[in-house]
């Protein structure tokens, strides 16, 4: 099965070029769509081997702009701080197998790795359990036919990882692949962990009563 690892970009001259390294160890097609960065991330991410698109920030429509290029049978959305594990490509490709799977995606980890970090990736193995809703930092895939078929990435300016979970949801089983993904605790740190936590937490509950999503992004980025 021919695979690509589609990540979005802006300002990660830091961690993009192992992002991408990790995507292609598997021999993936790997896309990076720039946002329009002016620290060096197209260069990083061009000698580490991808494809470098550009286009207007925003993840969402990064998303679906690299989507929009990506000739594999399935298309994977990787963050640009997280790192894929050595045997990820068999992970999807297992799933996959089952013609049931529209989709899935992978269990988390933070890096670095602490006993609070530990706690908080429990909570999301308990959520992706209980409500099958995982967010983007978990590395999710879908079948190509099924990105066509619910009409591409949703365009929406915050929670679109939601909004495609969903959709996935609607066309068949979203698949959890055991191996962890490495992302970084970079938010945890900089924001504090129980702001980030009420705040992922806050917004999720927004998203899930409907409300508007601009008041959402808006609340969300101060």
């Amino acid at each position: 099965m021919r695979l690509s690892v589609v990540i979005p970009a802006l300002n990660e001259a830091g961690d993009i070029a192992e992002a991408v390294r990790s995507a292609a160890a598997g021999g993936a097609e790997v896309i990076v769509v720039d946002g329009g960065s002016a620290d060096g991330t197209p260069e990083s991410a061009a000698a580490a081997g991808a494809t470098v698109l550009h286009s207007s920030p925003g993840r969402a429509h990064q998303l679906g702009v690299g989507a929009g290029r990506a000739r594999g049978e399935a298309v994977l959305f990787l963050h640009a701080d997280t790192r894929l594990p050595p045997a990820w490509t068999r992970g999807v490709e297992q799933a996959l197998a089952d013609p049931r799977v529209a989709g899935g995606c992978f269990r988390l980890r933070f890096d670095p790795p602490t006993r609070a970090l530990a706690v908080v990736a429990w909570g999301v193995r308990l959520r992706v359990a209980l409500f099958g809703l995982p967010y983007g930092d978990q590395a999710l895939f879908v079948r190509r036919q099924v990105l066509e078929r619910i009409g591409g990435v949703p365009q929406v300016p915050i929670m679109e990882d939601l909004d495609l979970v969903r959709a996935i949801r609607r066309e068949g089983r979203l698949a959890r692949v055991p191996l962890a993904i490495a992302t970084s605790a970079r938010r945890y740190r900089t924001r504090g962990m129980l702001r980030t936590i009420l705040r992922n937490t806050l917004a999720a509950c927004a998203w899930w009563l409907g409300l508007d999503r601009d008041r959402i992004a808006a609340w969300y980025r101060r």
